[in-house]
Parts: C-alpha cells; structure tokens; sequence
C-alpha cells in the first residue's frame, strides 16, 4: 500500500529515472539545507587543497530530502568514482571486501539504509574506515589465519533515516555528520520551477507554490507531484500548467491543503474516533489501521508532528487540539490532553 502513495516520502520503482533526470550535478544547484551546504563547501576544499580523501560522511534525516542526490553531489565536486550500495545489500565480509578492494584512491562507498547494516558486516567495517585495511580470516577453528588487506583511501558516506538506529562505534568513526531537514515552500517551489525547466513544462509562479505547498515538505514528493500535475494538464488541456488546473490536479489525487492524503486522515480518525485522542500505543494504532508499525513511525508521524497534528508521549500517540479543528470534531469535554 505504501508504494503506492504519491505522498510518501519513500523511494518508488518510478522514481528512479526520474531522480536521475532531476537530480542536481553541482553544490550550487543544490537548493536548500543552506547550513549543510556552506559546512561542507568548507570540509570539500580543504580536502581537496590537502589533496586527501574526503572524511567519511554520516547523512541522516526523515526520506526523500536528497541525502543521496548529496553523496552524488560531493562525489562530482571531488572529483572521484561512487559506488553505491546499501546496508540490507551487503550480508557476508566477501560482499564488502568485494566492494571496498575494487575502489581507487578518494573514491567514495555509499552506504544507503547504513542502520540495517550486519553487526558482523561492521566489525570488518571498522579497520577499513580507521586503518584503511580489511581482516580476512582464512580458514576455521585452531588453524584459522587473518590476512591483512591494505585499502586505497576511500571514503564512505553513509545514509539513514533511523540515526538512533547506528550503533555507537559506527556513529564514532564518522568524521562529518550533517542533519538533513524538511524543506519550506519557498525552497520547495524553487525546487519545482528548477524540474519543470528540465523537463520542458510551461509553468506559472503560482502552481508551483500550490504544488511546493502541498509536499510535505519533501523534494521528492514535489517532483512526483510534479509529474502527476504535468500529466492532468496533458490530458485535460495544452499541457500548460495553471493554478486552476493545478488545483484540479491535487483534488483528484486527494491531497489537501496540508499535503495530507486518505491515509493521513485515516490514522488521524482512527486515533480520534477509535481511541477518543488518545493516548494509543503504537502497535495498537498500526492494527487499527492496518498498517505497519514502522511505515506509522517513519513515514507518517514526522510530517503529522511538524503540523502539529500528531504528539508522541511516555503513554503513546495523542491527537492535539489541532487535529480535532482539522477534521472538524468536537473535542471532548472531559479531555484532559490539551
């Protein structure tokens, strides 16, 4: 059912060429996450005035907010090969030693969902990041011997959604660590107006700050949006891009005012109708709506907070006073959640 949200901020299959198409090459092309980008302008030219490989690199934040568009991006202004790979991907050393001894000096290892990396897998992380050498044990029991590989200076960017996820050890041998965060609309609409150029689309400033409006706070939901409004256009008229249609667009898709979609509204209900606000726990609330508890946790909860909408306490997950205004319901009398 999550995949096939146009709101969520999870990768899609029908993402990826269109990630590609969109995806910006240069730091200066880079809208937004302006503190991130001026710390590390700063890290990638004294690097490159050293002439030495780039620190290993911790991205995190909620999905969708361009933390590999960014590894890209610093690997383009170094100047160097990525290889890219994630942390579910690599399940045996063989698939990481394969992987680290292929690279060259400077070349960077992404690290994608780095959280669900193999405790086993970060063990022989670990000398590579610090000593730049790989342990092999060769054979089993009373005769097994440890070969020591030496590595090229590489660096790794690693990437994850679930910061509190990464063990501690691993957390330490990352020299850089940047938060991404949401977007505003002003750098969402700029964002909008950038890809409807790519892509040839006729567009007024007011569709693009209806559709930046309307994502959530998300590059990539803009971009998806994007393409879903491209398309109503399309069909409906010349291919043109105007408010009205714009509105049309959204309205068809379910997507209201907040950026909210029916799941939204439905897990807002369901804490509302089913647990009179609440508080309801987690797994409690994932029932109810049938979803699972990890979609809830990462995907629907982090933007439903930042509106206010959504609050997270020692007992569970209460709906506030805005929740009641935005679904229009009479609070109760007797709450004493407010």
């Amino acid at each position: 059912m999550e995949e096939e949200r146009i709101t969520s901020a999870q990768e899609q299959n029908t993402d990826k060429t269109w990630d590609l198409t969109l995806r910006p090459q240069k730091l200066g092309d880079y809208v937004g996450q302006e503190q991130v980008k001026a710390n590390l302008d700063i890290v990638l030219r004294a690097a490159q005035e050293r002439k030495e490989a780039l620190d290993h690199v911790l991205l995190f934040g909620p999905p969708g907010l361009g933390k590999t568009t960014l590894a890209h991006i610093i690997a383009k202004e170094m100047g160097v090969g990525i290889k890219v790979t994630s942390g579910p991907a690599i399940s045996k050393a063989g698939d990481l030693a394969a992987i680290i001894t292929n690279l060259q000096d400077g070349d960077i290892l992404f690290i994608d969902e780095i959280h669900r990396l193999n405790k086993t897998i970060e063990e022989v992380l670990y000398p590579a990041m610090e000593d730049f050498a790989l342990d092999i044990i060769l054979g089993k029991g009373p005769s097994a011997q440890i070969l020591r590989l030496d590595l090229p200076k590489f660096t790794i960017i690693g990437a994850t959604t679930r910061y509190n996820l990464i063990s501690s050890p691993l957390r330490d041998r990352f020299g850089v660590t940047f938060r991404l965060n949401f977007y505003n609309d002003q750098e969402l609409s700029s964002i909008v107006r950038r890809s409807a150029d790519i892509l040839s689309i006729s567009m007024d400033q007011q569709s693009s700050d209806e559709i930046a409006s309307r994502s959530r706070a998300t590059p990539r939901i803009a971009n998806r949006i994007l393409k879903r409004v491209r398309d109503y256009a399309q069909v409906k008229s010349n291919g043109d891009v105007s408010l009205d249609l714009t509105n049309q667009a959204l309205e068809l898709m379910a997507i209201d005012k907040h950026g909210l979609d029916d799941l939204d509204r439905r897990l807002l209900k369901a804490i509302v109708d089913n647990f009179s606000g609440g508080p309801v726990g987690l797994g409690t609330l994932a029932a109810a709506v049938q979803e699972e508890a990890g979609t809830i946790e990462e995907i629907f909860e982090p933007y439903l907070m930042q509106l206010g909408f959504l609050s997270r306490t020692s007992k569970g997950r209460v709906a506030t006073e805005k929740t009641y205004d935005y679904l229009e319901v009479e609070k109760p009398k007797d709450s004493k959640l407010f």
